[in-house]
């Protein structure tokens, strides 16, 4: 399963580690992801996300229907 936050997108950034002598070498920046399942009241049954946690934030302040509905017509999501 790759590290992408299925309501928001996010994916793993590529940056420079620097170290004290100022060398830079390639690292990565991984999203906050959290597996996380919502009730989805509409279709009475459990929902498993995998999801940042400005994810979370999102979920609830719109809701989980209305967050799901958003994360599948940007293509996040393909399932629901």
């Amino acid at each position: 399963m790759s590290r992408v936050c299925q309501i928001t997108g996010k994916r793993p950034m590529v940056g420079n580690h620097v170290s004290h002598s100022n060398a830079k070498t390639k690292r990565r920046f991984y999203p906050n992801l959290l597996k996380k399942r919502f009730y989805h009241p509409e279709e009475e049954r459990w929902v498993t996300l995998r999801v940042s946690a400005n994810g979370l934030r999102i979920i609830n302040k719109k809701g989980l229907s209305v967050a799901l509905k958003e994360a599948k017509e940007k293509g996040y999501i393909t399932k629901f």
